[in-house]
């Protein structure tokens, strides 16, 4: 590989799962189905409360908006590793490598903040009933939400712009099915310590502060549940939170396995797997983990799919 002196016109080979061609009809296959099932499940979640009355609550509002980003953000990668597969070809362009960079930063943190925001509103539901009304109005989680997007554009476009100033080989190989910001900033040749600083103090702040968060809240909300008399009372109580917690655990255990995974072997195939992990799986089984458990949702969509009003 030659050093380019224009970085913009470069294109970048994207290696993926495997190079073995008989292995490339069961990838497109399975990213195709886990892709549609994503899409499908996320929007009947967004059909469900946009068509219930009674689920026009700050909870399903919040898991509406989830559901919005979780499409997105399966659609940032998804979507271009499946044309790759289809035409046989590796090739992302630079432009087309920086755009998926900007978009899976903006949506994870997006997710972030929005599980953060659903723990708040659980905390307060549990610990504060009877202020919920007040404390949870509808302009003060719109606030919640608006805050949420921009402080992800600002972060994304930061993280972009560090990876704009840096400089990258004609013909780069990228271990991974997308352009991961941190792939992009080892694969440089010119200096990345500032892009690292960036990224360690954002994932101490953005992530690290909003994990802190769920996790107060949830310490708040099981000293409520065990003060709760009646068993009845704490299966109510914790049936609430029940889904939201499910989703939590498996974002960040997810996304932790995948940096762990990526410190540990020295294999690229062996982290882009990981990746899939909360890049496909989680999005995916994120409306299985509402509806199954949510009867309130379950009964919106019978009622959508009868057609009463």
């Amino acid at each position: 590989m030659e050093r380019g002196n224009d970085t913009q016109s470069s294109e970048f080979l994207l290696l993926g799962f495997s190079e073995e061609p008989e292995f490339q009809p069961f990838l497109f296959g399975l990213f195709l189905s886990m892709y549609l099932v994503t899409v499908l499940g996320n929007l009947l979640i967004i059909l469900a409360v946009n068509s219930d009355s009674h689920l026009h609550t700050p909870m399903y509002f919040f898991l509406a908006n989830l559901s919005f980003v979780d499409i997105c953000f399966t659609s940032t990668t998804v979507p271009k590793m499946l044309w790759n597969i289809q035409t046989q070809s590796k090739v992302i362009t630079y432009a087309g490598c920086i755009t998926q960079i900007y978009f899976f930063t903006l949506f994870v943190g997006l997710d972030n903040f929005l599980l953060t925001v659903m723990a708040y509103d659980r905390f307060v539901a549990i610990c504060h009933p009877l202020h919920y009304t007040v404390t949870m109005n509808p302009q003060f989680c719109g606030l919640l939400v608006l805050v949420s997007w921009i402080t992800s554009v600002l972060h994304s476009l930061l993280q972009t712009l560090m990876v704009l100033r840096l400089s990258f080989c004609t013909g780069m190989e990228i271990p991974h099915f997308f352009c991961e910001l941190n792939q992009m900033i080892h694969l440089a040749y010119s200096d990345t310590f500032l892009n690292d600083m960036v990224v360690y103090f954002a994932t101490v702040l953005l992530v690290g502060g909003p994990l802190a968060g769920i996790l107060y809240s949830y310490s708040k909300i099981v000293l409520c549940i065990c003060r709760i008399s009646s068993a009845q009372g704490k299966y109510k109580a914790f049936s609430t939170c029940a889904s939201h917690l499910s989703v939590v655990s498996l974002f960040y255990c997810t996304g932790l396995g995948v940096y762990l995974s990526s410190a540990a072997t020295l294999s690229s195939h062996s982290s882009a797997t990981a990746s899939v992990m909360y890049t496909v799986v989680t999005p995916m089984l994120n409306p299985f983990i509402y509806s199954l458990r949510n009867k309130d949702i379950k009964e919106a969509l019978s009622e959508f799919f009868r057609g009463k009003p």
